[in-house]
């Protein structure tokens, strides 16, 4: 199973309109795919104490990313960098075993021109650090409010069939990835 991880808690985002289209695409590519949506995040995971002693309430969020095939990470840009709510995320989970060796790739968006281009580079730098494989194809969605109906769902045909590529390639790397591990002595 693939996890999604929506990079915010802010009420409302953009970002989780975006990882809905995610899921479909996932869904009609007939892989199972498990949503973490940091905004359901326990609020006990915040207390100073968690840093020693994580709560059992956060147990489901950290098994989701060690029994993950693949992270798909969808993230916005605030003040040029990723939310701080998700690097706080990767911090909480398990060292090494969380991204060592595990497939992720990313999906940037932000009202600005760039589309996230800052905090997806730095979130590949994170996950770098850590040993996971990094899918190269990321894709960027500027001015995203542009591309938004009213009701949060992404009314341009070239961004859709951009994550669509994206998803299709990144299936195929986690399963290659696989592959080649089973072949490892």
């Amino acid at each position: 199973m693939m996890t999604l991880i929506s990079g915010t808690n802010r009420p409302g985002a953009n970002t989780r309109h975006v990882a809905r289209h995610v899921e479909e695409i996932y869904a009609a590519l007939n892989v199972p795919l498990r949503l973490l949506d940091l905004a359901d995040l326990p609020q006990e995971i915040f207390l100073p104490s968690c840093y020693a002693e994580k709560p059992k309430t956060f147990h489901p969020f950290a098994e989701a990313i060690v029994q993950a095939k693949g992270l798909i990470v969808v993230t916005p840009e605030y003040n040029g960098s990723m939310p701080g709510v998700l690097k706080y995320f990767i911090d909480m989970l398990k060292f090494p075993e969380s991204f060592e060796r595990r497939p992720v790739c990313f999906i940037g968006l932000s009202a600005g021109v760039w589309g996230a281009l800052r905090s997806t580079e730095q979130l590949a730098a994170i996950f770098g650090y850590r040993n996971a494989y990094i899918y190269p194809e990321r894709v960027f969605l500027s001015q995203i409010n542009t591309h938004l109906d009213a009701s949060g769902r992404l009314i341009n045909p070239e961004l859709l069939a951009r994550l669509k590529s994206q998803a299709e390639g990144f299936i195929h790397f986690v399963e290659h990835l696989k592959e080649t591990k089973l072949r490892q002595p």
